[in-house]
């Protein structure tokens, strides 16, 4: 059973200011698998100092010198990824070949990109006789989820480390162990004392303190709408910079062209991907209403293609990650099947044969319309549900028709057309036909947040720009 009993501050591991604990629960056995530390105010108050105490000495910093302690961290992620994967298996469920590959890849993509991205970034430029300069806004709280640990704690820290800021991350306390070993990681690369710092916690304990902390100058956050809106109120008497990436209903319109059947059957796998603990999942698959029969029959099938198991197995999808999270899909589903949508596959109660562990049986509704519950809140487990339109345009107003704004899918063979209709949809992020970058802007309209991650727009949203007026060039003086 793994114990992570000391919080990594001011470039030490030291004892938290209390001694209560929480316990960590694999969700596919159900059982306590470690415990952690649970944070306080006072460890917050310590780690805020730490990177208070740190900031004026990394910002000024050269370029080089922040870019070969990113290289150190890399080669120290490259070390422990196997480390990494286990504790995401173990933590939150997802099957080994996903925490192994994307799960870890991604934290480690996210880091090669700011390192690259930190080689030629412009932190001042002249324009006339005013100089533009961006600098570091300071210490930053980062509250990260537990549905996609490493990339989040990677599209939070690395950034604005490259950025010059000093930080305090507070992990999910439903997935620590990562966080943990990513402290580790940072610890072993040499990251000066105080530039990084972790406090584990919960909420209340520790989220509450550090997005409220007026020593803090940024709190950066990933999670649900509803906690988004405690979080920006927390902040909002110290008038910090607030940036949130928060919950989404992506829709998914597939065009009625010759690839309707693989794109049907590639958007069912898209979803249940993570076991559809995913903000940015296309959860609302539109498909022509002529077509509906058809893309049932295809969906049937995909379905039955998602296998479920122990995550150490070679099954697609493990559990998601708690009872609670268990429960609240249990009931979102049989709201499905009360209100009248079609349940194509799957449905209430565990898979057969598996009677301990958080496994949802990956399930589609169709015949579904846009006032049922399914089709409008986030459900985030491993349900799809399928949308008829009556032409593009309405397909349109369908997926603009929510009161989310991450993320939106388009798949036709038509190019052209699937461009056209990408332009149309309000939101953040949106894919044709399977897209996938790490310098692309990652944030939502609406509900889902405010503020842009990935590549260099978040470098941005960890400085500050100022404008110096009457800094001439030299040959004006002349």
């Amino acid at each position: 059973m793994r114990e992570h009993l000391k919080f990594y501050i001011g470039g030490q591991w030291v004892d938290p200011a209390e001694t209560g604990t929480m316990d960590v629960v694999n969700p596919a056995t159900e059982e306590v698998c470690g415990r952690v530390a649970a944070g306080s105010a006072a460890d917050v108050d310590r780690a805020v100092a730490a990177a208070r105490a740190a900031f004026d000495g990394w910002a000024s910093t050269g370029r080089e010198e922040r870019l070969q302690v990113l290289q150190n961290i890399l080669t120290e992620y490259q070390n422990r990824a196997g480390d990494l994967a286990a504790a995401l298996t173990e933590e939150m469920g997802a099957p080994a070949a996903l925490a192994g590959g994307f799960q870890v890849g991604l934290g480690a993509g996210h880091l090669t990109t700011a390192i690259e991205l930190l080689k030629g970034f412009v932190f001042e430029e002249q324009r006339g006789a005013t100089l533009v300069v961006r600098e570091p806004i300071g210490v930053c709280g980062l509250i990260t989820p537990w549905n996609w640990p490493l990339n989040q704690i990677a599209v939070k820290v690395f950034p604005a480390l490259a950025s010059g800021c000093t930080v305090v991350l507070k992990p999910s306390e439903q997935s620590p162990f990562t966080g943990q070993i990513f402290a580790e990681i940072l610890d072993a690369a040499g990251v000066p004392a105080g530039v990084f710092n972790l406090v584990q916690g919960d909420g209340l304990g520790v989220g509450v303190p550090l997005s409220s902390h007026l020593g803090v100058d940024m709190v950066s956050f990933t999670g649900s709408t509803r906690a988004g809106v405690e979080v920006a109120r927390n902040a909002a008497p110290t008038v910090k910079r607030v940036t949130q990436e928060l919950g989404g209903k992506g829709p998914n319109i597939v065009l009625d062209d010759e690839a309707f059947a693989a794109n049907v059957a590639q958007g069912v796998g898209d979803m249940m991907g993570n076991s559809g603990q995913t903000c940015s999942a296309p959860s609302r698959m539109l498909v022509p209403a002529a077509r509906m029969a058809e893309a049932i029959g295809i969906a049937r099938e995909a379905a039955a293609a998602i296998t479920v198991g122990d995550p150490r197995g070679e099954f697609v999808i493990g559990p998601v990650v708690s009872g609670a999270q268990f429960e609240k899909i249990q009931a979102l589903i049989q709201k499905g099947i009360d209100e009248g949508a079609t349940l194509v596959a799957g449905g209430t109660g565990r898979p057969e044969g598996l009677e301990r562990g958080f496994y949802v049986r990956p399930t589609v509704f169709a015949d579904v319309t846009n006032d049922m519950t399914i089709a409008r809140e986030e459900i985030f487990g491993p349900v799809l549900t399928i949308l008829g339109y009556d032409g593009v345009d309405h397909a349109v107003e369908i997926a603009n028709d929510t009161e989310y704004g991450l993320a939106g899918y388009v798949a036709g063979a038509d190019l052209a057309q699937a461009r056209a209709v990408a332009r149309r949809i309000r939101a953040g992020w949106v894919v044709i036909n399977g897209g996938f970058d790490f310098n692309c802007p990652f944030g939502g309209y609406k509900k889902s947040g405010n503020g842009r991650e990935w590549g260099e727009f978040g470098f941005h949203e960890y400085l500050e720009t100022k404008g110096i007026l009457g800094y001439a060039p030299e040959e004006a003086d002349a």
